[in-house]
């Protein structure tokens, strides 16, 4: 009796566990699956976050390299070394490095899933890395270009081109984009955080396309006649309906932080300590702004108390090692930066203008002067940051145009405001220097005399391991030494 009560038991197990389990797996697959979270990665979901993480990545060499090598800000306290005192370290650029190959493949594929069907998200593709890819050459040299991104393919140690002929590549790929966009369809599948998917955003991605082509064939001026730079920039200014460029701040390339989830500004939770007490903004770059009564002046930077009266107060870059500065002393990044939608800007109109106007200075064909250039590019500046845009400021002492100066002075005036126009604007500040020379940068005592203006950035140490046959090939390219004073295919000489 007590075997059958056992046997019956198990059966009734059994045959419950089997209905049970019967149960649980039906439909298992369509109940386990996100109903958030997309089955099957589209151009649309691609896209936004490619944009969001290359813009971040600029947005911090911004602030933890170009400022202060520029002399935007210098350091609170540096008892040695320092980028203010021209010590390039490899760790200087590992981050823009890694952000950008990080997204390599990515940007590949979305080109080579977009072909035939979907063209304008090729050509955003195109857009996106032409503009990554160029910082990154312009600050390294010779980099992994042609084989980036392919280790899916099986190429895990990329050879490094050399920069004329990443500069053909880029040159080329700007222009297939321009010819692949088809204003009228949009993007099919949305997700782009700059423009929007309409007809008006795809017209701003074609004037995206030619306004960084227009900045990077300037930037190649000094190489003119190895690549035919001077007829690819008149062809461009002679037909402006095949090569339309920014008009206004509304076409300007700016990712519009949006303040929510995900996509927050990347210091949008910075500490107090590590956004604006490490760092102050120098005499170099707040005196021309006091001077002028700049109205982005109160936008970016903090007052501090003087003998009883509020005033802007810069400090000295490149100071010697026994020089530290009290903490709230001086001027430094508003906190309202750090939740800016403006800090995101990867070209701006004022920039477009301001190239304009030094090209029709060097006898472009631009069909305005080089003043008329040269304002609407300090207005533009100015009205991108909301700041007042009052004609009258351009005729200020210190921003008048100087119309009778000999040329290098009205390039110097050109780039002196381009160089604020360039706030927050990657290292675009830094290879305009090294192209023009301007600004001029004061050299402080701190300085070690060995120590000369860098030219470049030295490669991550992790290539050593990673990548070193072709790493070395490329040292031996730059005169067998990785160091930042090598001077670049394009730099003035």
């Amino acid at each position: 009796m007590k075997i059958k009560n056992k046997v019956g038991s198990t059966l009734f197990v059994m045959v419950l566990t089997s209905v049970f389990l019967s149960g649980c797996t039906k439909n298992f697959e369509e109940i386990n699956q996100d109903p958030i979270r997309p089955a099957k990665a589209n151009q649309g979901n691609m896209l936004g976050q490619l944009e969001y993480q290359l813009v971040n990545a600029t947005i911090s060499i911004s602030k933890e390299f170009t400022h202060e090598l520029m002399q935007v800000t210098a350091p609170r306290e540096s008892s040695s070394g320092g980028i203010h005192r021209y010590q390039i370290l490899p760790n200087d650029g590992t981050g823009i490095w890694n952000a950008i190959y990080a997204r390599s493949a990515d940007l590949n594929d979305l080109a080579q899933i977009s072909e035939q069907t979907f063209p304008n998200y090729q050509a955003v593709s195109l857009i996106l890395k032409a503009w990554s890819f160029s910082i990154l050459t312009d600050a390294f040299g010779p980099i992994p270009f042609s084989d980036a991104g392919q280790a899916a393919s099986g190429t895990v140690a990329p050879k490094f081109d050399q920069q004329k002929d990443i500069y053909v590549n880029l040159l080329a790929m700007l222009e297939q984009a321009n010819s692949l966009i088809k204003i009228k369809d949009g993007l099919a599948f949305g997700g782009d955080l700059i423009y929007g998917a309409d007809e008006v955003a795809m017209l701003k991605w074609k004037k995206f396309a030619n306004s960084l082509r227009l900045r990077l064939l300037l930037r190649i001026i000094n190489r003119d006649g190895d690549i035919d730079v001077t007829g690819e920039i008149r062809k461009m200014l002679a037909d402006k309906q095949q090569y339309p460029l920014f008009e206004s701040n509304a076409d300007g390339a700016l990712l519009k932080y949006t303040g929510s989830y995900p996509y927050y500004n990347p210091y949008y939770n910075a500490r107090t300590l590590d956004w604006r007490q490490g760092d102050y903004y120098t005499k170099f770059f707040l005196d021309p702004m006091i001077s002028s009564d700049d109205p982005r002046l109160p936008l970016w930077a903090t007052k501090v108390q003087v003998d009883g009266v509020s005033v802007f107060s810069g400090i000295q870059s490149g100071y010697t090692p026994d020089v530290v500065y009290v903490t709230d002393r001086n001027s430094s990044y508003k906190d309202d930066l750090k939740t800016s939608p403006l800090l995101g800007q990867m070209m701006s109109y004022a920039e477009i203008q301001f190239i304009l106007a030094e090209l029709s200075l060097r006898g472009f064909q631009t069909n305005e002067t080089p003043k008329q250039h040269y304002e609407k590019g300090v207005l533009a500046s100015l009205g991108q940051w909301t700041a007042a845009t009052d004609a009258s400021f351009v005729q200020r002492k210190e921003i008048k145009f100087k119309d009778d100066a000999a040329f290098e002075s009205q390039l110097q005036q050109i780039i002196g405001q381009k160089y604020y126009s360039f706030y927050f604007t990657d290292m675009q500040s830094w290879f305009e220097k090294k192209r023009t020379g301007y600004p001029v940068l004061p050299r402080e005592n701190g300085i070690p005399a060995e120590n000369k203006f860098p030219s470049r950035l030295v490669y991550p140490t992790y290539l050593q391991s990673l990548n070193p046959h072709n790493l070395q090939e490329a040292i031996t390219s730059l005169g067998g030494k990785d160091v930042s004073t090598v001077v670049g295919w394009w730099d003035k000489k």
